[in-house]
């Protein structure tokens, strides 16, 4: 059975099947709504459901508790319609960028530390692949798998997509990348995808919040805005359990001589007494909490684990009057390994 989906902001309407998510139905009919991780741990994808129903999967219960869904709040990556349905999600500028499928050549692999790995695309010469600072592609692994990465540079690099990717323990995909992927290798992408990419049209401060190798869409970020020339000041925080997993330290130290009014504040989490680290211990949003009273003139961009990022959100907004639209997430997510065999 099929429904229709009306946005009250705007009025856009598209159907989706009752077996469909109502992202996918979304993207499906090029209907531009916020989205981030798809799995239901972002936040990014929240409405509220005006009239109809919906039925809601498995989600992060930080992001959308029972009482956010009482008063009728979901998850538009989580929901699949049983009636007509009308939402009130944040409008969303069209995205000019369409996702599209084509061949990647890899191009570069260099192994940043043990367990992150950059990997550089090389795209079609035929094909013209426009994105926006800091969203990222998926890369099929199969018929029905696919795994995200964020992409790495800016979109003035034309031709190339650059990835880095972390091992995962067990992971079928990211194993394979640091033992068997090899140069001119190639790979099946989508892209781009996501809401997760600066905010051009506004004036405010930035503050940009990485994980580990949740640097990578704030790298492009911060390289699109050396291009563009963006004046407004940028703050970066930078987390990682040790001091090695600063995987591009040197370059994001440069970037405070290169762009007027940036700050970069690395920040680690598991510190030893003999690892000789002299900088900023704790957790990377406390950092922001104490150089920070008041964000409510700012706009944050949150790149790391589901867990960084609920906390962030949950201080910034509640402890520091950040107002709820101009934090910008992008969680990761990873596939579970298969269980073990008997």
């Amino acid at each position: 059975m099929s429904y229709q989906i009306q946005l009250q902001a705007d009025g856009q309407t598209f159907s989706a099947n009752e077996d469909q998510t109502v992202l996918d139905a979304a993207l499906e009919a090029c209907v531009s709504v916020p989205y981030g991780c798809r799995a239901g741990v972002c936040g990014a994808c929240k409405g509220k459901v005006v009239s109809g129903t919906v039925e809601l999967a498995a989600h992060s219960a930080e992001v959308l508790p029972e009482s956010a869904q009482a008063e009728g709040y979901t998850l538009l990556c989580c929901a699949r319609p049983k009636s007509d349905l009308v939402l009130d999600v944040p409008k969303m500028e069209q995205d000019p960028n369409k996702p599209q499928k084509m061949p990647a050549r890899v191009a570069r692999l260099e192994r940043l530390t043990e367990d992150v790995m950059r990997v550089d695309l090389q795209l079609p010469a035929s094909e013209t692949f426009s994105f926006r600072a800091g969203q990222y592609i998926d890369i099929s692994i199969g018929d029905h798998e696919h795994r995200s990465f964020s992409i790495a540079n800016s979109p003035e690099r034309e031709g190339v997509i650059e990835l880095h990717i972390r091992l995962v323990p067990g992971g079928k995909f990211t194993t394979h990348v640091f033992n068997g992927m090899k140069a001119r290798d190639i790979l099946r992408i989508k892209g781009p995808l996501g809401s997760f990419f600066l905010r051009e049209d506004s004036d405010k401060p930035i503050v940009l919040l990485a994980g580990g190798t949740g640097f990578a869409p704030l790298k492009g970020i911060v390289e699109h805005a050396l291009h563009v020339g963006i004046k407004r000041p940028i703050s970066l925080y930078w987390g990682s359990r040790t001091p090695t997993g600063f995987y591009m330290h040197g370059l994001a130290q440069s970037w405070q001589s290169a762009l007027s009014g940036f700050r970069y504040i690395p920040v680690v989490s598991d510190s030893r007494p003999d690892d000789g680290w002299t900088g900023r211990r704790g957790m990377v949003h406390e950092a922001v909490l104490a150089d920070f009273a008041d964000l409510s003139q700012h706009e944050v961009y949150a790149c790391g684990a589901p867990a960084m990022i609920d906390a962030a959100r949950r201080a910034f907004t509640q402890e520091r009057g950040l107002p709820e639209d101009a934090f910008f997430s992008d969680a990761f997510t990873f596939a579970a390994p298969p269980p073990p065999k008997d």
